[in-house]
């Protein structure tokens, strides 16, 4: 994985974050954002401007690919490249967890 990428996505926003996890099975940018606000009981409300530029730009750098249309509507779905940065995202979010309950990294 390039470098490069581990900066721009580590850490993520939480949009990001949300985004990318939704799509370990394919999805349009509307059902995400369902998805999201039911996952965050609403706390979490991504726009469609951040939806669709998220989108994009994770495409052009290969987290995502286009998966197929459905109904005129574009699915999404993670790639290899994506998990790879979910995991180390996950990780980094459980390392947090874990420190602030005051246990140590190796516990």
């Amino acid at each position: 994985m390039e470098d490069r990428l581990k900066r721009i996505y580590v850490p993520m926003t939480e949009s990001g974050f949300y985004i990318l996890y939704c799509l370990q099975t394919p999805q349009h940018g509307y059902g995400i954002s369902q998805q999201v606000k039911r996952m965050s009981g609403g706390a979490v409300v991504i726009s469609a401007g951040t939806m669709y530029g998220t989108l994009s730009k994770m495409e052009k750098d290969g987290l995502i690919r286009f998966y197929c249309e459905e109904e005129k509507r574009k699915l999404y779905q993670i790639t290899d490249l994506g998990r790879e940065i979910l995991d180390i995202e996950i990780r980094r979010i459980e390392r947090l967890y874990k420190n602030s309950k005051g246990e140590d990294i190796d516990a």
